[in-house]
């Protein structure tokens, strides 16, 4: 499918999406793309995010991949001194990446697994937003999306570990957005996409049909719309289309 050159509403702004390899980053960061963002794809996987780069350009779009680990020290700082170099602002900022511990009731906790999980899901969050915010601000339109989980606000058995981490990430932002509010331009949207198809989702219902969900671009489709409209910042919202 071809980019429609004549609908490109941010053309001109760079992206950034986190957890760009697959899933709702994907979808995201190729949504982006065809309207007219220039997209920097995150990830581990880098052959997965080149693959997403390769469709990108296929399409007609324009994307970089700048594959790192979040929980790599300094990972996110080298990110940003050379997003800095390269473009010197950035307009929107997707934290879409997360780990899913394994889903077991508290007492059995892995430490190990969930010192993972909250570093990637919290204080890799911490280091985006304190790396990314010089050129958020820098940005005639800055706008940050983090995407977050219904066990973050509605606790659930043996979803401890998972749902303590996005209940501290959705802390984080709606500090941040507390914070940067009458300051600067900076908007922060809180998004719950609710029940995707996606590896994760997968991951932690075995045994689901995956038609029974809605395919990522169904998030994709609504976050490109948010992010065109004027949102007051510490807007929340969850992605329930019409059946």
């Amino acid at each position: 499918m071809s980019i429609d050159v004549t609908n490109q509403p941010f053309d001109g702004e760079i992206a950034l999406v986190t957890g760009a390899s697959r899933g709702i980053g994907a979808a995201t960061a190729m949504a982006l793309a065809a309207a007219g963002a220039h997209v920097v794809l995150t990830g581990r996987d880098t052959k997965a995010l080149e693959t997403v780069e390769e469709q990108i350009y296929r399409a007609g779009g324009s994307a970089t991949i700048a594959p790192v680990d979040l929980v790599e020290p300094d990972g996110i700082a080298r990110l940003a001194t050379a997003l800095s170099h390269r473009w010197r602002k950035l307009d929107i900022l997707v934290i879409n990446a997360a780990i899913l511990p394994e889903l077991t009731s508290v007492a059995d906790i892995d430490q190990k697994a969930f010192n993972k999980a909250l570093t990637t899901n919290v204080l890799a969050t911490q280091a985006l937003i304190a790396n990314f915010d010089p050129l958020l601000r820098k940005s005639a339109n800055p706008r940050v999306i983090g995407m977050t989980s219904t066990v973050a606000a509605e606790p659930r058995a043996f979803w401890g570990a998972y749902g303590a981490t996005k209940a501290a990430f959705e802390v984080l932002l709606e500090c941040y957005s507390q914070e940067t509010a009458n300051i600067s331009k900076v908007r922060v949207a809180i998004v719950n996409p609710g029940a995707t198809r996606t590896a994760m989702r997968a991951r932690a219902y075995p045994g689901e049909a995956p038609e029974s969900v809605k395919p990522p671009e169904v998030v994709a489709e609504r976050l490109i719309a948010l992010l065109g409209e004027s949102f007051i910042t510490g807007h929340r919202e969850s992605v329930n289309p019409p059946r």
